[in-house]
């Protein structure tokens, strides 16, 4: 018997032994000089996913982390990191802004990750082939409804829609040729008009062609396509449904502030037809409905449904003047008046007569229309996580969340207001929205977490300083507090600063399957 208490206590002892780190083991990798690309030396580990909070090394070497370590780490070159947070890079589900000025303005922001699940493309193909080898950040795209469906009423393949003009391509440089386009036709009355039976059948095939080949989901803008009505919707979520991806969903407006029955409507079509569900900047979209649809949500997941939220940290949104979102009722609809949309060029606030000038000419216009009460029982939630809903930032005027939504959740709400603690804010921002999609985007799985084997996608921060800077005023001001930035283990930003001409950036689709 003693011998084998001995034996017992032996083992153990090795176990213990090995188990800090391969950093202490002689012979290891670590132990031979320059073993790793990079180490991050000193800092407060905070991973979300394992629940770590602590000092530790971290040893990079060909993008990936390889060694978490209390003990010292050899590398090619140390960084000195004492006194900041290391963690996961910030995944950012809904940034409209799929273009390197717009990445320039995230990763000041800590985000590492910036996917469109909302406006998506179509086809997914054209994104990804004009950003391969050209992207700051991870970058992706679900199947857009709304993309989709102007394909199938004007023959145009609009690619990426968010621009001033609304479904223009992204890529700038063929806009003379899409100006010249919508010249001769009207894009909006593909999203205002019904469909005919053969064209909903054409869509399906599209989309679902379309999901074949990559597209991360399917995204939905319901408040900007009246055309769509629910037979269209439900069967595109069939459609969805059968490839085993989420709807990312932008509701449909209501008439009132006591009337559920947008949010009934989304958790419909998800429950008949069996689709994953996403529902857009909830507080936008519920205003002082809000604390009912989280309600909602709740049940549904209760019922066994896969439905996820997002918000983000901001009293005001913003979209487009000309669409359908302002057309007739919006006020009833948003509980709001013409004093509380503002300009976003100008800063000025509208009157009715102002409102209609700029709705003929077009252009940015800020909803001031949530209370600071709804965003933070948003942010506080714990099944919300945090999304920008930014615009490309490509001239100024936009709205701040482009550039200022991850640190103001962390300066603002977490430091100053007390909203939320600091871990359950990272992990609002890397291990919940990785979650949402690793099922079936199997780069996720390896994002949103500091561990080894993850990707070295990591967000170093001052908690005693992250904080906004852009405001509705001038929105291209960057965060501040995130010295430090890298995307697939290389720097996009050093020292506060954003690296030049470093294009670490890899696509994010979900894996192409037969049709």
């Amino acid at each position: 018997m003693a011998s084998q208490i001995l034996r017992c206590v032996a083992a153990v002892l090795l176990l213990t032994s090995c188990s800090n780190t391969a950093a202490r083991r002689p012979g290891s990798s670590a132990d031979r000089p320059n073993a790793y690309d990079l180490v991050l030396s000193g800092g407060r580990v905070m991973d979300p996913e394992s629940g770590l909070d602590g000092v530790r090394n971290v040893g990079i070497k060909d993008g990936t982390i390889r060694a978490l370590s209390e003990g010292a780490l050899s590398a090619r070159e140390t960084l000195d990191v004492r006194g900041l947070i290391v963690a996961p890079g910030f995944i950012d589900l809904h940034a409209h802004g799929q273009d390197n000025k717009s990445n320039a303005f995230q990763a000041r922001d800590g985000v590492t990750t910036a996917l469109d699940l909302e406006a998506g493309a179509y086809p997914v193909d054209m994104l990804f082939a004009n950003r391969r080898d050209k992207a700051i950040l991870h970058y992706g795209v679900a199947t857009g409804h709304i993309p989709a469906r102007i394909n199938v009423s004007t023959g145009l393949s609009p690619g990426h829609p968010m621009t001033r003009e609304v479904y223009l391509p992204w890529y700038m440089k063929f806009a003379e040729k899409a100006y010249a386009f919508f010249a001769d036709t009207n894009p909006m009355a593909s999203l205002q008009d019904p469909l005919s039976e053969s064209q909903v059948e054409e869509l399906l095939e599209k989309v679902d062609n379309d999901l074949v080949d990559g597209g991360v989901g399917v995204g939905f803008g319901l408040d900007y396509t009246p055309g769509a009505d629910d037979d269209e919707i439900r069967r595109v979520f069939e459609v969805v449904a059968k490839r085993g991806v989420p709807c990312f969903v932008h509701m449909k407006g209501v008439s009132g502030l006591t009337d559920m029955s947008a949010m009934e409507s989304l958790l419909g079509y998800a429950e008949s037809s069996g689709a994953a569900l996403h529902v857009l900047h909830i507080t936008s979209m519920g205003q002082k409905r809000t604390p009912r649809y989280l309600e909602m949500i709740e049940a549904a997941r209760e019922r066994g449904m896969d439905v996820t939220v997002e918000a983000y940290p901001y009293t005001a949104g913003s979209t487009y003047i000309e669409s359908a979102f302002f057309d007739d009722g919006w006020r009833a609809r948003l509980g709001i008046d013409y004093g509380d949309l503002q300009w976003s060029e100008t800063g000025e606030r509208l009157t009715e007569e102002i409102f209609h000038t700029y709705r003929e000419q077009g252009g940015l216009v800020i909803l001031h229309a949530m209370t600071p009460e709804i965003v933070e029982l948003a942010i506080a939630h714990p099944l919300v996580m945090i999304a920008s809903d930014g615009v490309p930032m490509l001239k100024g005027g936009e709205h701040p969340r482009g550039a200022g939504t991850y640190a103001r959740v962390l300066g603002y709400y977490s430091r100053e207001l007390g909203t939320i603690d600091l871990m359950d804010a990272l992990r609002k921002m890397t291990i919940m929205p990785a979650q949402r999609l690793e099922a079936f985007v199997p780069e996720m799985r390896d994002k949103g977490r500091i561990r080894i084997g993850a990707d070295a996608d990591i967000t170093v921060f001052d908690p005693a300083t992250v904080i906004d800077r852009a405001t509705f005023e001038d929105s291209h001001q960057a965060s501040e507090g995130i010295p430090h930035v890298l995307v697939a283990g290389t720097f996009v930003v050093r020292d506060g600063v954003l690296v030049p001409n470093v294009y670490p950036g890899q696509p994010i689709r979900a894996p192409r399957s037969s049709r």
